[in-house]
């Protein structure tokens, strides 16, 4: 056995779980600093804040009276409050009840309803607000393209007429005008493929006929997690020049024909840096959501379509930037119901639900592929846990906040007994979940 030629191997995993404890600290931290620091402008006191479980690595005690610690298992972290008997939250009935009135005040049995219930759901919102912050620093940097088909940087393309500069307003392409960016794209869609393409376009002022390739190429402007270009070793800005020998010139000639296979091995040569490669790609049945909801199955090889240029952007204002963040916060909460709806009926396969396992590998993917894409990870996946924790299951957020609106409701707790019965349901159902999404990972 080449003991050597596995250290590539045991390098990728290391690399790909570091990813996933990293973005999974961050989420974690975000999170229950949440419960903490709501907790404690309520008058609630934390006994012991924690990353990770198990044996502690390392821990100080703050001016507060809180002990702050990193534990062995870096897979979810706690926040202890005064009156709670374990992580979970459970009530510690013996400690409350030898506390004297100012002490039962500052635990979390104690505690009025109203600073319990903000202390609660303050874990999931923190997530929210993290994953809104993160979305408005990554548009603000990265910046929004303008509305104007202007060419910025052109990318590198096989051999072929290039007449178009840098700067060039494109106004109208085989005589279809473009006012705006959709409509460069509509035109794309509606013009016969071919390798050369007319150009209207404006420069320095005056108006020239000029030719160039088409508005769309077969390029990969992305590559897909967990798809069959990745596994192929595709890169983004790869030039399909044809499909089972078939030559191509417009991106849009390509999902019919991976769509035709149906999951057969589909022949690509590509261009990439000058040079021409040979590879077979076996597409996968993938399950897309649509706009206005609901979802659609197709055959995919895992390619994202972009025009041979970059666009110019203009960075937004926070005005106009964490509204937009907002909303693809929302997007991610959207697509999260919708899809466990699809799952739940049938209409999607289960495999589109992802465990650790799936998590890890899309975390050392995203981390692979740059700091930036990374980041953005972390912002969906946290927006992904703070959804999850608000579910109604006893032992989650949002199973405590069920059981403080039985207690607003009718006035009093629920039976300790109840909470406690529930909270084993709830702790099954969990690991019930958590062992399917391992099946998926392992198996789909």
């Amino acid at each position: 056995m080449d003991l050597f030629g596995l250290l590539p191997e045991f390098g990728n995993v290391f690399f790909t779980l570091g990813a996933f404890v990293v973005a999974l600290s961050v989420i974690v931290a975000v999170h229950e600093y949440g419960h903490y620091i709501v907790g404690r402008w309520s008058g609630i006191h934390a006994e012991v804040f924690s990353i990770g479980f198990g044996p502690v690595l390392f821990s100080r005690v703050d001016q507060h009276g809180t002990r702050w610690q990193v534990a062995a298992l870096p897979f979810g972290g706690y926040v202890k409050f005064l009156g709670d008997s374990n992580a979970a939250s459970a009530t510690d009935a013996d400690a409350v009840a030898r506390m004297d009135r100012a002490q039962r005040r500052r635990s979390m049995p104690g505690a009025p309803l109203w600073a319990r219930s903000a202390t609660v759901a303050a874990g999931p919102v923190f997530n929210f607000i993290f994953s809104i912050l993160v979305f408005a620093l990554f548009i603000g940097v990265r910046g929004i393209a303008e509305d104007t088909p202007v060419i910025g940087e052109i990318h590198p393309l096989p051999a072929t007429v290039q007449e178009l500069r840098e700067g060039d307003r494109i106004l109208a392409i085989e005589g279809r005008p473009t006012e705006t960016l959709a409509d460069f794209f509509a035109v794309s869609g509606e013009i016969e493929p071919a390798p050369i393409v007319d150009y209207t376009v404006e420069r320095a002022g005056q108006r020239t006929e000029v030719a160039g390739p088409f508005p769309v190429p077969p390029r990969a402007a992305g590559i897909s997690l967990n798809s069959a270009a990745r596994d192929a070793g595709m890169q983004p800005g790869d030039v399909i020049l044809s499909v089972a020998d078939t030559p191509i010139h417009a991106f849009s000639e390509l999902p019919p024909i991976v769509g035709a296979a149906e999951g057969d091995p589909v022949a690509l040569r590509i261009w990439r840096d000058g040079e021409e490669l040979d590879l077979a790609l076996t597409p996968r049945r993938t399950d897309l959501p649509v706009p206005g909801g609901g979802f659609e199955t197709r055959w995919l090889i895992g390619l994202e379509s972009g025009a041979f240029f970059d666009h110019p952007v203009r960075r937004p204002g926070p005005v106009e930037v964490l509204p937009m963040a907002a909303a693809q916060t929302w997007s991610v909460v959207a697509r999260s119901f919708d899809g466990l709806y699809h799952m739940v009926v049938g209409a999607i396969s289960t495999c589109n639900l992802s465990g650790p396992i799936g998590i890890a590998r899309v975390s050392g993917a995203m981390a692979a592929d740059g700091i930036w894409n990374f980041i953005w990870f972390i912002a969906v996946l946290s927006t992904a846990v703070g959804l999850l924790n608000l579910f109604p299951i006893p032992v989650l957020d949002g199973g405590h906040l069920v059981f403080h609106a039985y207690e607003a409701i009718t006035g009093r707790p629920p039976n300790e007994r109840v909470v406690g019965a529930m909270m084993t349901v709830g702790l099954m159902l969990l690991l019930s979940l958590m062992a399917f999404a391992v099946f998926n990972d392992l198996m789909c």
